[in-house]
């Protein structure tokens, strides 16, 4: 037992006072003899004489007691909590708001659930800081963060405790900190709880869905234009055991197109839709009974395409094969010789190939190195005769590019970076044994880049470099049937229309929330002109995205904004320009990815309740003053009694 207040200890000394006072109320009687008294019997005498001496003990007793609880009430006595050390902890609640946490378990949604836990049961005068997939509210209470919990959305955001411990740590304090997180550890990966093994002192407060199937709409894709109508293509995903009936709709913006109903007899099932050739703003809505409600719509825009400019510049007789790659229905193709090409058409194309010259003069340099910069997608393909010295001039202002020695020797090409975005959704599953295309003749390439294309000797036939607006593309040997078969190889086909195509020049049009992939319109703003972007509906959102004007495009980033998935519009002076549909990513909608095993390790809570108790009963001194007042009460009421009662 310890006490706040030792020094009041010294009045103990005072409890001599009762005793002293006791002593000289029990000297010694003096006999009297009084005729009158003398028939009295002697035994009554020597009673009362006993009866008092027991009274007066009694008396000291009691207040030496009384005396003695009092002087240990002022001083306050308490036992030290078992962790006194971390009573001044700084305390910090991770709370995950993403949408697996749509799940439902014994009282309602997850999210719902913990969010009335924490304001039926923190206390008010509890200082914490709360931390949310996409926002932190810093040193806050209860009922000032009240509002902001009652309306807290899911959010896009994936939970990544590694950043939200990251966030912890850069908070200068000198206190230590205690973390409470709450989450259903979906898709948590031991790399993002590893910093809890370094930090605080974590409470872990698992959240389970007692449903786990899930339906999910994971994309929406034109499957084949025809003469007066698009053929459009939904991927459903099922992370469910049984096989459900579902009902599937097609809206453009709040009209029924069409609808359907389907068996899922496997993971993965695409349905088909077939509606008009025409610009269409709308979705596919999935009617689904359980689960997750955030990946039951898909948003998906679809405008008349604009043609892909592109600009080859070559001889006649080495530019034939590029008609065929590049039909006249989705593509302006222009070809052209080194000797007749005019420079001001260069600024107006999406891409410019460069196709086996010799030698590349510095004005065309110059006007290339411009036109990547702003957004224009290059293919470089070289000469057989190349004047390599005035090719690396050339090639040092797109990356660390350089040509070495030619090799004139028969290679095959026979490795493909099926990860490569140029071969997205290209290929089925990946191919091992093809008709590999071969070469005559190639160049060394000293890069710095992966390759795209590799020859059996694992050096690059095709790689790329990349700037947040455009690409350039380079081959290392002459694609001309003189010197190569790649031309009769069916793996030209998907190579160069996807260098040439463009995100913005597709007929479809939509993108996962947060992307950093930027949209590239072809609009020319004045001086004071910027791009609005408004959801589409009555009273819809509108925000300014991040733009980057660059002579007749405009570059559109969508990071920040918008933070809901819908159907929005691209305004240029308030007159549409672009439909743009934005959907949530489809990461959580696996319900069976918990991952609730990397944190078992810490201390798992039933409840917010016992983790509070827990910091409440570790932490708190136990206040003895209150029973010694009690016992000093005790006392004085005993020596009333003693007084009244005790002859």
């Amino acid at each position: 037992m310890q006490f706040k207040h030792p020094e009041i200890l010294y009045f103990l000394f005072l409890l001599v006072i009762p005793i002293i006072v006791h002593l000289f109320q029990l000297r010694r009687f003096k006999k009297e003899y009084f005729t009158n008294v003398k028939l009295l019997r002697e035994l009554s005498i020597i009673q009362t004489r006993k009866s008092s001496k027991i009274k007066k003990w009694l008396l000291l007793a009691t207040r030496l007691a009384l005396l003695t609880a009092l002087i240990l009430a002022f001083a306050q006595p308490f036992f030290k909590a078992k962790d006194s050390q971390a009573v001044t902890n700084e305390l910090y609640i991770v709370l995950d708001n993403s949408f697996s946490m749509q799940a439902k378990g014994q009282q309602g949604e997850l999210l719902k659930r913990a969010i009335q836990d924490l304001l039926e049961k923190t206390p008010e005068n509890l200082t914490f800081s709360l931390l949310i997939n996409d926002a932190v509210y810093w040193n806050t209470d209860i009922k000032s963060i009240q509002k902001e919990l009652m309306n807290l959305n899911y959010s896009a955001t994936p939970f990544q405790l590694d950043q939200a411990l990251s966030t912890i740590k850069s908070k200068k304090s000198p206190f230590n900190k205690d973390i409470i997180i709450m989450t259903d550890a979906i898709n948590l990966s031991a790399s993002n709880s590893k910093p809890l093994d370094e930090v605080f002192n974590p409470f872990v407060l698992i959240s389970k869905a007692e449903q786990k199937n899930n339906i999910a709409i994971d994309s929406v894709y034109l499957n084949q234009t025809l003469a007066n109508f698009y053929e459009i293509g939904v991927k459903l995903k099922s992370f469910s055991k049984a096989t459900p009936d579902v009902a599937i709709a097609l809206y453009n913006q709040k009209q029924l197109i069409a609808k359907t109903q389907a068996t899922l007899t496997k993971k993965e099932q695409e349905l088909f839709f077939t509606i008009p050739k025409e610009d269409f703003n709308g979705y596919v809505y999935l009617e689904e009974q359980a689960g997750l409600t955030y990946d039951n719509y898909y948003y998906f825009s679809i405008s008349k395409p604009k043609k892909t400019t592109v600009l080859a510049i070559g001889e006649p007789e080495k530019n034939k094969f590029l008609a065929k790659l590049y039909p006249d229905d989705e593509f302006q193709l222009i070809t052209t010789e080194l000797k007749t090409l005019d420079y001001n058409l260069i600024e107006n194309q999406s891409v410019v190939i460069l196709n086996e010259l010799d030698e590349i003069p510095q004005a065309l340099q110059t006007t290339l190195k411009s036109f990547y910069e702003k957004g224009g997608n290059l293919i470089f393909i070289p000469s057989a005769n190349a004047n390599t010295t005035n090719y690396n001039a050339f090639l040092i202002n797109f990356g660390t590019f350089s040509f070495g020695n030619s090799n004139k020797r028969e290679q095959k090409i026979t490795s493909i970076s099926f990860t490569h975005p140029l071969y997205n959704g290209v290929f089925e599953k990946k191919v091992t044994n093809f008709q590999y295309p071969t070469t005559q003749l190639s160049y060394d390439l000293r890069s710095t880049t992966s390759a795209i294309l590799s020859f059996d000797d694992q050096r690059a036939f095709l790689t790329s470099a990349t700037n947040s607006l455009s690409s350039f593309y380079i081959f290392t040997a002459p694609i001309s049937k003189s010197f190569s078969n790649f031309q009769n190889s069916p793996l030209i086909v998907p190579t160069f229309y996807n260098m040439a195509q463009q995100n913005t020049n597709t007929g479809i049009s939509t993108f996962a929330i947060g992307t950093s992939t930027p949209i590239i319109l072809d609009e020319t703003l004045s001086k004071d002109e910027i791009v609005e972007v408004i959801r589409t509906g009555e009273n819809g959102e509108k925000f300014i995205p991040q733009q980057q004007v660059l002579s007749k495009k405009v570059r559109l980033s969508f990071v920040e904004n918008p933070q809901e998935a819908g159907n929005y519009t691209a305004l240029k002076a308030n007159m549409p320009i672009k439909n743009i549909s934005f959907n949530y990513p489809r990461t959580e909608s696996d319900l069976s990815l918990d991952n609730s095993n990397l944190l078992a390790a810490y201390p798992n809570e039933q409840s917010l309740d016992s983790v509070f108790n827990t910091l409440q009963t570790n932490r708190t001194d136990n206040q003895l003053w209150k029973w010694f007042v009690a016992l000093t009460l005790l006392f004085l009421i005993l020596e009333i009694l003693i007084q009244k009662f005790v002859k």
